[in-house]
């Protein structure tokens, strides 16, 4: 072969080497090129979707900063109308605290003048009853008062236990007491209390009330001589003054004989419309005299209830009772007879009236 040719053949064989080559460097530099455009429209896309998520956060930031503003002015016009109304409120409040301070005063000035209107009415009341009384009392330590006791009524009848056991208030003391000289009889402290208390009874009277006061042991009898059955009026002090002079000379004595009492009421004519009984236990005895020296409770209680059937119906009773220590019938006795004649019962303490 010639030079030439070798040349030539060289030649081709470099040409078709780079060709190949050329082939190769295409073929990778287009896989190259293929994926970094793959990957570049993957950063685009990225980019794309990065800047809408951008502009939607700028978009819901500048939402919320609206709303935030929104929510802020909002929260100043609610504050600026609660410390408005607070204001109001406040000032409400010290008009309502001014007018409940006016109310109370208002109030405290009429329950003033009510109390005051009051202390008039009964000064006027004592006055008047002062001015009706016949005869005045006065109790020691003013105890002018008696709660419960009806002294109503236009015929009163004041029955007055005067038997032995008025002297004191145990069966020993009556015993020994009754021994004395009729002067210490008639100082012993529970007789002069029964008459302070028919005393402050007739000083209660109206001058048109008409009564009588009768004493009783074994027999009944007025305290003013001469008017058996006879109505006596209240307007007549003397002959009331004349009733409680004759109490303070008659000492107590002998048994007590209820039967004779409580038929007074029935003789008494027209019939007495309030009876107060005063009495200090149950009855001894129900006639004049006795054979018996001793008498059981269970006779006395039953002399009592005999007693009282003889009593006309539907007058009150009103019991005054001085009580004998160890006679534990008598309070429940009396108290049944006062209930039952819808009158009233109290047991007098040492102090009154």
């Amino acid at each position: 072969m010639s030079f030439l040719d070798c040349m030539s053949c060289g030649f081709g064989a470099v040409i078709l080497f780079f060709m190949i080559i050329n082939s190769h460097v295409n073929a990778t530099t287009e896989n190259e090129n293929a994926e970094l455009m793959a990957e570049t429209s993957r950063l685009e896309i990225e980019v794309l979707e990065g800047r809408k998520n951008l502009a939607l956060k700028r978009n819901t930031l500048q939402k919320l900063k609206t709303e935030t503003e929104d929510a802020d002015s909002q929260i100043a016009q609610i504050i600026a109308l609660i410390q408005e109304l607070q204001a109001e409120l406040d000032k409400y409040d010290n008009q309502t605290l001014a007018k409940i301070e006016r109310v109370e005063k208002l109030q405290s000035d009429i329950k003033s003048l009510e109390d005051e209107v009051r202390r008039l009415l009964a000064i006027k009341a004592d006055q008047d009853a002062a001015g009706e009384q016949i005869r005045t009392f006065k109790g020691e330590g003013n105890r002018q008062y008696l709660t419960g006791l009806k002294l109503g009524g236009e015929r009163t009848l004041i029955l007055v236990d005067r038997s032995a056991s008025m002297l004191a208030d145990d069966v020993v003391d009556v015993i020994r007491r009754r021994t004395l000289p009729l002067e210490d009889q008639l100082r012993s402290r529970k007789w002069r209390q029964v008459i302070a208390t028919v005393d402050w009874l007739t000083a209660q009277f109206r001058p048109d009330d008409l009564y009588q006061i009768y004493m009783f042991n074994n027999v009944a009898e007025p305290v003013v001589r001469g008017t058996e059955g006879v109505w006596l009026e209240a307007d007549d002090g003397v002959q009331l003054n004349e009733a409680i002079r004759v109490l303070r000379r008659t000492p107590p004595a002998n048994g007590t004989n209820m039967h004779s009492a409580f038929e007074v009421a029935k003789s008494l004519k027209p019939q007495p419309d309030n009876i107060i009984l005063i009495v200090d236990g149950m009855p001894t005895m129900e006639a004049a005299t006795t054979d018996k020296n001793v008498v059981s409770g269970g006779e006395r209680l039953n002399i009592f209830y005999r007693a009282a059937r003889q009593l006309p119906p539907g007058i009150p009773v009103n019991v005054m009772l001085f009580p004998m220590r160890g006679d534990f019938e008598a309070p429940i006795s009396f108290w049944s007879l006062a209930l039952t004649t819808r009158g009233s019962f109290m047991t007098v303490s040492r102090d009154w009236p």
